[in-house]
């Protein structure tokens, strides 16, 4: 597969670096690196996809043409459509042309999240009844100097997209709707620091997510009928630590299994080779994901601007 990256900065290096021989050219209209300024000026014969790195705005523009030229489409999280409607619109004219349309959430080949997922999918846990999720960065000084980033809902597309498509990774669709419990501007225009929680009883799903944490960070903790289970930190933090807790009845201490690795970030290359596998085996587009995720990041949005 020959594969151009629309997009040469920072998530487009690692794009080009993951590509390897797959690479073929690179469009950016700013970088004097990229070969092309404009995805039109690419002839058409040469590629075969679109690594899509590029800021919210141009994106869905960008993927029809691709789309529309019966190119598959790997595009940065999160795919943001001005109305609801586009989302709708990309994945027909996917399905139409016979193409992937694919949205890139790296952290989903993290090891030690696809292990909760199996966790949880075993039922060894019983009935789930929380989850808190904490991500947290230092890259508010980064954001604030960037004119595109610092604006619209800051950190809350940024990592709240991560981890609300982490609960659908995790728990399934059933989720409904989420609310907004805290959202601060401490360093920048855009909020830095932002709490929303499910509506849900059960799981009852609270997630954190700021600019402001100097040290990166990730802990998750889940409660449940027959035990609990956590995650602290990732591969790309390393080392990272999965922590697995059996319930004694009628109490006492749990045994545990814990599992730290140590190693690089295996989900890049990871999820590079599941986009492949998806074109290769012909895939049906399914975009229900991205309106989920966009229905609930467009009504939490609303409720910052409200507050």
């Amino acid at each position: 597969m020959r594969v151009i990256v629309a997009g040469l900065g920072v998530q487009g290096y690692k794009r080009r670096k993951q590509a390897g021989k797959d690479y073929i050219a690179s469009v950016d209209p700013v970088n004097k690196e990229a070969e092309y300024h404009n995805i039109s000026d690419v002839p058409l014969n040469s590629y075969d996809a679109v690594l899509a790195c590029i800021p919210d705005e141009p994106k869905v523009e960008l993927i029809k043409y691709a789309l529309a030229n019966s190119k598959h489409v790997l595009l940065e999280k999160p795919l943001w459509a001005a109305q609801d409607d586009d989302i709708i619109q990309l994945e027909q004219l996917a399905i139409k042309n016979k193409v992937v349309c694919y949205t890139a959430y790296n952290h989903r080949f993290e090891p030690h999240f696809v292990q909760m997922r199996d966790l949880i999918a075993s039922g060894k846990l019983g009935n789930i009844y929380s989850c808190r999720m904490f991500y947290g960065n230092g890259t508010a000084r980064l954001v604030r100097n960037s004119e595109w980033r610092d604006q619209g809902g800051g950190v809350l597309p940024d990592l709240g997209s991560h981890l609300l498509d982490t609960c659908r990774f995790w728990f399934g669709t059933d989720l409904g709707e989420f609310r907004l419990i805290a959202a601060h501007n401490f360093e920048n225009r855009a909020p830095d620091h932002i709490i929303i929680s499910s509506e849900a009883n059960q799981p009852r799903i609270e997630l954190e997510m700021t600019l402001c944490m100097w040290r990166n960070h990730f802990t998750c903790d889940i409660l449940a009928e027959q035990g609990t289970a956590h995650i602290e930190s990732l591969c790309k933090w390393g080392p990272t630590t999965f922590l697995h807790r059996e319930r004694v009845f009628p109490s006492g201490r749990p045994p545990e299994t814990r599992i730290t690795l140590v190693q690089e970030d295996p989900t890049w290359e990871a999820e590079y080779n599941h986009f492949k596998q998806l074109v290769t085996l012909g895939t049906v587009t399914d975009l229900s994901n991205d309106q989920w995720l966009q229905t609930n990041l467009r009504r939490l949005k609303r409720s910052i601007n409200i507050n």
